[in-house]
């Protein structure tokens, strides 16, 4: 039963696959007739201008894509601006003297030289304000890395030769006396 009624579904699926492959007949009117009862308004002379092409793609350069597109925005023009002072020679002399320091101190003051040209050019290149506000950002940052407040402070000031005052004014009723020896006995 099961396998006569297979059967004549697939007799059936195959008629009708046949009949819609016929073609269309030749004299097909595409225009219906109730369009030519009721004709399209026509367009009001006063239709606001539309912007050209040009100006629609300043426009969505401008505007924010949102927090993650402007991020990804600013790191390539930040990679473009590196790429281009990389091999300047000022920055590539900077580099190599930060390199060849001897200490750390000495190390320290010369990156600190270096991030100093090197965010310089690349401020000087970039294009937006924006751009300009992170380069001084990552600067600092990169200073900042250079700051070790928690090492030994800096020396404090050589003693000057002038003598430091006592606690006992001099030519007042209580001089300073020396203890006594103790007596050998």
């Amino acid at each position: 039963m099961k396998l006569i009624s297979l059967f004549v579904c697939a007799i059936a699926g195959a008629a009708l696959m046949t009949r819609g492959q016929d073609a269309a007949q030749s004299t097909v009117d595409l225009h219906a007739k109730g369009n030519q009862e009721n004709p399209p308004a026509a367009i009001p002379a006063s239709s606001p201008e539309l912007p050209e092409l040009s100006q629609l793609d300043e426009i969505f350069k401008q505007t924010s894509l949102g927090k993650t597109a402007d991020a990804y925005r600013m790191h390539v023009e930040w990679r473009k601006l590196q790429n281009q002072v990389a091999n300047d020679p000022a920055v590539v002399a900077a580099k190599k003297a930060a390199e060849s320091a001897h200490t750390d101190l000495e190390k320290r003051k010369r990156l600190g030289d270096y991030y100093k040209i090197y965010y310089e050019r690349m401020q000087a290149l970039a294009a937006t304000p924006e751009m300009k506000a992170a380069l001084d950002g990552f600067k600092a940052g990169h200073l900042a890395m250079l700051v070790q407040p928690r090492v030994r402070p800096t020396p404090s000031p050589a003693p000057s030769t002038t003598p430091a005052p006592s606690a006992v004014p001099a030519g007042s009723p209580i001089e300073a006396v020396e203890p006594p020896l103790p007596s050998s006995r």
